[in-house]
């Protein structure tokens, strides 16, 4: 599959993994869309904060020649709405089980009103040194004993042992600062929806789906579906991919 524009850099998946997981968790993906010929990356997001990760982020997808179609799973749907915002080589949104906030609006806030999360009583607190001094602060990791059942209740226990046993907290800022404008007002948007998501929330991640306008795919699954249903998320992906390229490739010829 080929994405690139005559005399141009080719279109670059960026896939941003959310909290309690790390890049690894998009490597079925990673490689269906090499398999696909799609140029791809997976960077570390800190988790330690929306303006911290933003910015991270920010700085990366502006060091990428050519285009960019931005992926964010989970909590980083914030993230990368925040980040994409004003950068000019970001073609498309994908949104994987993540919120897609809107100005003014908290992740903490935006996943209390969920019916389907059970994440929030399986959290516990960590902390951290700020490095001011003896300061520190809280981060939130997944109780590992409650980690199958509401993040990846569809995948086998010893592989959701090592995946509790390997997971990255986030900072409670995460879930306190106020989302930016979003990017996905002024970009085609696309929205994997898992049916079983418990951390998430199945209904929280649909309704803002809807109303960013994205082009949204429903898979059965829990809320790790792109490690689940690595074939599904690339598909969409993919899809996403080709219908940017096809802009990026109008605009310019």
């Amino acid at each position: 599959m080929s994405t690139a524009t005559p005399d141009a850099a080719p279109l670059t998946v960026v896939l941003a993994h959310g909290a309690f997981t790390d890049a690894s968790s998009w490597n079925g993906v990673i490689q269906r869309l090499q398999a696909a010929g799609v140029q791809v990356t997976a960077p570390p997001n800190p988790l330690r904060g929306l303006s911290v990760d933003s910015a991270y982020l920010k700085s990366f997808l502006e060091q990428i020649p050519g285009p960019v179609l931005v992926v964010g799973h989970s909590y980083t749907g914030a993230v990368i709405s925040n980040a994409a915002t004003d950068v000019e080589n970001v073609v498309g949104l994908v949104f994987v089980a993540a919120f897609a906030t809107d100005e003014g609006e908290t992740v903490g806030e935006v996943a209390g009103v969920s019916k389907d999360a059970v994440l929030s009583p399986a959290l516990i607190t960590l902390h951290y040194p700020t490095g001011e001094g003896q300061e520190t602060a809280g981060e939130l990791a997944v109780d590992p004993a409650k980690f199958r059942e509401v993040v990846a209740a569809d995948l086998p226990a010893e592989q959701t042992a090592v995946m509790a046993a390997t997971q990255r907290p986030i900072a409670e800022l995460a879930f306190s600062e106020q989302c930016g404008p979003p990017a996905w007002k002024s970009l085609p948007v696309w929205a994997v929806v898992a049916t079983g998501d418990k951390a998430a929330g199945t209904d929280v991640t649909r309704s803002q789906a809807e109303r960013a306008e994205a082009t949204i795919t429903e898979v059965e699954g829990s809320h790790v579906i792109m490690i689940s249903q690595p074939e599904a998320v690339a598909g969409v992906i993919l899809t996403a991919a080709a219908a940017v390229g096809r802009q990026v490739a109008a605009v310019g010829g």
